[in-house]
């Protein structure tokens, strides 16, 4: 049996490299000129109003530019961009294409350029459930999917098949962080329904404790491709430290499929994985009780309890959970909380023996809206919530956080990059 082969370049000259990776691993056989071509970028998000290090967190642009190039001088005419980014109030996928210079793609290949938040979704059964998938990738021939190099702090990895997540309809993704499923159950049934051709990992960054800003990115110089994109996520898991056995996803897509998980079943073409792989934590250490981040035990923060989140927390509301955490941090002055409790997600039970129960976002809501063991209930809207509301409702009950505190701290891990070599913006902003 011919083992699936994924080819491992060192990152320089981007151009030639990605020319190199798809040479070793024959990326583009099977491809036809009339081919209608999709490339799937990672571009999830982009904050608008403080400042944004995309470093690990979205697909260069460098990779998408060359990767335009390269298709356009072999033949590839007609091809489309589609991502569906999403901001706290709707769709920024066509202000991101703006600030990454993607227009630039349009006026010199042709490139159609699609928010997916706009497209028209079609009900689809990836057995046992309903997804709605934007048509475009549904009818394109040839799906080119271009995952960063990261971690994942619900799933461990964040590698191809994690970002094809972003072809499905808001609701679909909600339904992918449900009640009684586990989260990496649910997104690997895309990957089955798609034209999958080719993945390319952009690993130039590693992101640490991702997957967003508030994460730590390391200069890695590294892609992978192959047309296996299991085979290419088994080895981009490798890369960040991880045996595929232990990435329930990845285990769950190779039993439902087929595949195999173990590196020795896979050829790799070019550099050595050894050679640059390095283990990058996925997630931030809690108390063992789970009552808090370890962190704010180090603090000496008390009264306070404020458990993990689950992977039933959908992705605006887990991008707002890292601003909760900065706030809490703000209201501590050396005294106790006057015994709260954070209830997040669909699973969270509010516990008795609080004087007052935060339940942010709707879900948690719905979930604790007739719990006895409240007593004082917070709730804090939205879908996702609002952190201004947040601020303002924990100081009507004489909790008082400091929203210019997270400014400042997203000033920190911006200015924090600015001195290291390699973390160029010029790779990201075209």
């Amino acid at each position: 049996m011919t083992k699936p082969v994924v080819s491992i370049v060192k990152h320089n000259d981007t151009y030639n490299s990605i020319k190199e990776a798809l040479e070793l691993c024959d990326g583009l056989q099977g491809f036809s000129k009339q081919d209608k071509i999709l490339i799937k970028p990672n571009l999830v998000s982009w904050d608008f109003e403080l400042p944004f290090p995309p470093y690990g967190v979205l697909t260069t642009s460098a990779v998408i530019f060359a990767l335009v190039q390269i298709l356009h001088e072999a033949g590839f005419n007609d091809l489309t961009i589609g991502e569906a980014s999403l901001g706290s109030f709707g769709s920024t996928t066509e202000r991101i294409f703006q600030v990454l210079g993607y227009e630039k793609l349009r006026e010199k290949y042709g490139v159609n350029l699609i928010d997916f938040n706009k497209d028209e979704f079609e009900d689809v059964d990836v057995g046992g459930f309903n997804f709605s998938i934007a048509r475009t990738a549904l009818e394109v021939d040839k799906i080119i999917n271009i995952p960063v190099l990261k971690t994942h702090n619900q799933c461990k990895v964040s590698l191809g098949i994690k970002n094809l997540k972003g072809c499905l309809h808001r609701k679909s993704k909600k339904f992918c962080h449900a009640r009684d499923e586990n989260l990496e159950h649910m997104f690997p049934r895309i990957a089955e329904v798609l034209p999958m051709e080719l993945t390319i990992i952009d690993g130039i960054f590693a992101l640490e404790k991702g997957p967003g800003h508030s994460g730590k990115a390391f200069r890695k110089d590294i892609l992978a491709a192959s047309r296996d994109i299991l085979a290419c996520d088994v080895v981009g898991a490798a890369l960040l430290g991880y045996d595929a056995g232990e990435v329930e996803h990845i285990k769950y897509f190779a039993a439902r499929n087929g595949g195999s998980i173990e590196l020795p079943e896979l050829e790799t073409r070019g550099e050595a994985i050894a050679d640059h792989a390095d283990f990058l934590d996925y997630t931030w250490k809690w108390t063992e009780d789970n009552t808090m981040p370890a962190g704010f035990q180090k603090r000496g923060i008390k009264g306070l309890a404020l458990r993990k989140y689950d992977d039933s927390l959908c992705t605006a509301c887990a991008a707002a959970f890292n601003p909760v955490l900065l706030l809490f941090m703000s209201a501590f002055k050396g005294e106790p909380f006057p015994g709260v409790e954070f209830v997040s997600g669909k699973r969270q039970d509010a516990s008795p023996g609080f004087e007052k129960t935060v339940l942010f976002g709707k879900c948690a809501y719905h979930r604790n809206k007739g719990n006895p063991n409240i007593n004082k209930p917070i709730f804090i809207k939205g879908c996702p919530p609002d952190l201004k509301e947040f601020q303002k409702l924990l100081k009507e009950e004489g909790i008082h956080c400091d929203y210019e505190e997270y400014v400042k701290y997203r000033h920190y891990i911006f200015d924090r990059y600015l001195s290291k070599e390699g973390f160029d913006m010029e790779l990201y902003v075209r």
